[in-house]
């Protein structure tokens, strides 16, 4: 496919050219249908209630090799919180409106991982091994999967080896619980990635290999690798059914969150979610949860860096995973780490096209000043990355997307995915922070 021709592209899709230029943009999905009108995806509501099913096996298992989820008897999940000391100061700003109320999803405080990758590279590295143990034998009238922290379970699992490509927290999750269960498995590392996830991944046990070039690069290193081993698994960022699936069973988890917060989810009183997206495997399985959990009462939006859109680019002119940002002169580099992604995922895309609202981008100076204001207000701390979203009610609300569904602002739960942040080291969230002070002024760009 030729993209000789920018002129061209830009007369069919005007909004490239601000793209290109790498200003910040909002694009409302003219996709998005209602679910009455969705006939048939690559994964249903049975095969989200499978997942749940599994986390479920599992739990003893988790709750047994991971001491931080022994209080929880297995189960990773994150707290929802409300941010209404952020909201005042939102309101405060004429150039930001912010009506209804507004919550934090905070993934960035997931155990074991510490991001939003704790739920599908877990989930995904733990359905692997259970099909292992079941072909092998292994778990024949086995009804407590503790068993899986066995050293017979460890040596068997040695044998096999399990690859992914990452630019940082999706390596980290499937390192850690890789590692854990005793697989060889191998990082493969984009220029992106931060030295202290290495360096964590390293002292876990896991193989992390480096590449100077970005995420496109690392992946594609990583699958030849890992497929030329005959006993190796690879975690297909971009293409990953597994992975999908994982994140999709938060949404049942957050329903059972807003329900024991007596918040209401209906027509009148609609579900705004922001997820901050790079390959979009993590947004898209969320989005593709929550539609099936609350229908059309949830708008799902996700988030990108000016400096890489490739899921918005990749839905905006319709060829999706065929498209990178490199083929645009965009060059894919940003703070955000977990979102320096050009081109997007092929299995999670293809189903986001129908379910989610819309895509804005936002300037990497712009999450650290979110970040300083979420610490300063909330003293909650989370990466540049996972920022994202807290600009969503802004970015919609300067759109006429509100009043075309006839919903009433002041009636809309607002809710920003906090993606990662736990494990960063103090010394780099002390950085992040003086830096976001500097940047803040009393009017978000």
């Amino acid at each position: 496919m030729a993209f000789t021709d920018l002129h061209q592209w830009i007369s069919e899709y005007p909004l490239l050219e601000k793209i290109i230029k790498l200003k910040p943009v909002t694009w409302i999905n003219p996709s998005r249908k209602r679910m009455t009108e969705i006939t048939s995806l690559p994964v249903n509501q049975h095969d989200m209630q499978e997942a749940e099913l599994l986390w479920q096996r599992f739990a003893p298992y988790l709750a047994k090799a991971f001491p931080e989820l022994k209080e929880t008897k297995g189960v990773i999940e994150s707290p929802l919180r409300e941010i209404a000391n952020l909201k005042k100061i939102f309101s405060g700003d004429p150039a930001f409106q912010m009506d209804g109320d507004f919550f934090l999803k905070c993934d960035s405080e997931l155990p074991v991982a510490g991001s939003i990758k704790a739920r599908g590279g877990i989930f995904e590295v733990l359905h692997y091994a259970e099909e292992l143990a079941t072909q092998n034998g292994l778990l024949s009238g086995v009804e407590n999967y503790e068993i899986f922290d066995s050293e017979k379970f460890k040596q068997f699992f040695q044998q096999y080896s399990i690859g992914v490509g990452s630019t940082g927290n999706l390596g980290l999750s499937i390192g850690i619980i890789s590692a854990k269960l005793g697989f060889n498995v191998s990082v493969y590392m984009s220029a992106d990635a931060k030295e202290w996830k290495k360096k964590l991944l390293r002292s876990k046990g896991a193989n992390v290999l480096e590449f100077a070039g970005d995420f496109g690069e690392a992946i594609t290193e990583g699958r030849r690798a890992t497929h030329a081993d005959p006993k190796g698994y690879f975690v297909d960022d971009e293409n990953s059914k597994y992975l999908f699936l994982g994140y999709s069973v938060a949404a049942t988890r957050l329903k059972q969150q807003l329900d024991e917060q007596s918040i209401r989810v209906d027509e009148q009183h609609p579900l705004f979610v922001y997820s901050p997206c790079g390959v979009g495997g993590s947004p898209g399985g969320v989005a593709f949860g929550l539609r099936q959990v609350f229908g059309d009462c949830v708008h799902c939006f996700f988030v990108e860096p000016t400096h890489s859109p490739g899921v918005l680019i990749g839905l905006l002119t319709g060829k999706m995973e065929k498209v990178s940002v490199h083929d645009f002169g965009i060059d894919n580099r940003t703070e955000a780490d977990g979102l320096a992604v050009g081109r997007p995922s092929a299995f999670a895309t293809s189903i986001s096209k129908w379910l989610i609202s819309g895509v804005y981008t936002i300037e990497d100076d712009d999450l650290f000043r979110l970040l300083y204001l979420l610490a300063k207000s909330e003293n909650i701390f989370i990466e540049p990355s996972a920022t994202a979203g807290l600009a969503g009610p802004h970015a919609i609300a300067a759109t006429d997307y509100i009043a075309q569904h006839r919903i009433n602002p002041s009636q809309i739960t607002h809710i920003a995915w906090a993606t990662g942040g736990a494990f960063v080291p103090t010394e780099e969230r002390d950085d992040f922070y003086q830096k976001g002070k500097a940047l803040y002024a009393p009017t978000l760009k």
